[in-house]
């Protein structure tokens, strides 16, 4: 049996979220409320190495709680999601500089994916240039991670012919200028603007990379895969965003058949069908993923369980969309205001899902 989301916050924390989440969207940003409880509980940290004063805690935990602050709130949802993401970079980033970026109690890591930044090599460091777009939770930073092409260095000095280089690097969010890029219909909260970066030096030591082998914390955490990680947290939170959805539509099922001359008897019986079916298909997906994470857990060699969680994930990420699309034309208009609870789920998870990631 499928546990639901709300096993996994308390009641208080998922009240205190969804209390703020309109005024979240008006500010285009967490609210001070919202921030300061997940400094509190420790949101921001749940990847980050214990050596640092981080949870580290063990990847099928982290997920479930994902998906339950997703359920709170898609857009506090998903600033956790890829902002915790970023702390788990502390397992690979260098000893010599760590601990003063990741012991910081209100630590909060924004980024970005893409690699469209330069390093080039000077006085045993790089000088960074670029600008990338779509970084969740950068108004909350305190650090930003960047993918840059590295300068006059290929992946294979013996093959001339290779690709250049991608690295990344840990930039302090003073060095990083904001810049306006968020204009979509949801997760308006996460504030994912854009950020660019213009001759900033930084030392050797800032410069990481994401591979069990690199990793400079020994835990099994750090030794999971960077794509199945991904992929499992961002499904998770999809998830958690559709059961808030089916969760709303039985209140707001129960209100309109009340009215008998707009909802006939027959009218009633394929509501509550389609309120069943999509509740049940979406738990069994949701059963499915957990599962197979369960099992991946601790067995990160295992190459046909990896697959499977990339598999899951993707299921349930399609189910999550599924059982949104198909409850919603029984809302009416009020699924349509855009003032309302309901909708803003519908754009945020609507929105959250074009992650290319997850798509096909």
């Amino acid at each position: 049996m499928i546990h639901h989301p709300s096993e996994y916050i308390k009641v208080a924390h998922a009240r205190l979220v969804r209390d703020q989440s309109a005024e979240a969207e008006k500010l285009g940003k967490l609210t001070p409320a919202q921030l300061e409880l997940a400094y509190q509980q420790q949101w921001l940290r749940l990847l980050v190495p214990a050596a640092y004063g981080g949870a580290e805690k063990p990847l099928p935990g982290i997920v479930k709680i994902e998906e339950a602050l997703s359920w709170a709130d898609g857009s506090l949802g998903w600033v956790v999601t890829l902002c915790s993401g970023a702390g788990w970079f502390g397992g690979f980033i260098s000893n010599q500089i760590a601990p003063e970026i990741f012991t910081n109690e209100k630590l909060c890591l924004a980024g970005s994916g893409a690699s469209t930044g330069t390093a080039t090599p000077y006085k045993n460091g790089y000088i960074i240039n670029g600008t990338w777009k779509y970084a969740s939770g950068v108004h909350h930073a305190t650090h930003i991670t960047v993918n840059c092409v590295v300068q006059n260095e290929l992946a294979n000095t013996q093959n001339p012919a290779s690709e250049t280089l991608i690295s990344s690097f840990i930039i302090d969010r003073k060095d990083v200028k904001l810049l306006p890029g968020w204009k979509y219909m949801g997760m308006v909260a996460t504030g994912s603007d854009a950020y660019s970066i213009k001759d900033v030096w930084v030392e050797e030591n800032r410069r990481f990379k994401i591979d069990p082998s690199a990793a400079v914390i020994q835990h099994p955490l750090y030794q999971y895969p960077f794509y199945q990680l991904a992929e499992a947290t961002l499904a998770a939170n999809l998830s958690g965003m559709s059961v808030h959805f089916v969760d709303l539509c039985h209140d707001i099922f129960e209100n309109r058949q009340k009215d008998k001359k707009a909802i006939s008897v027959k009218n009633k019986l394929v509501m509550d069908e389609a309120l069943q079916n999509q509740t049940a298909s979406l738990n069994e997906a949701r059963t499915a993923f957990f599962n197979t994470l369960s099992l991946s857990w601790g067995n990160a060699a295992d190459e046909n369980l990896l697959q499977k969680v990339s598999a899951t994930s993707r299921q349930l990420a399609k189910a999550s969309r599924q059982a949104v699309d198909h409850l919603y034309p029984y809302c009416g208009l009020m699924a349509a205001a855009p003032d309302t609870e309901i909708n803003r789920v519908w754009r945020d998870l609507h929105t959250a899902s074009q992650h290319s990631m997850l798509t096909f």
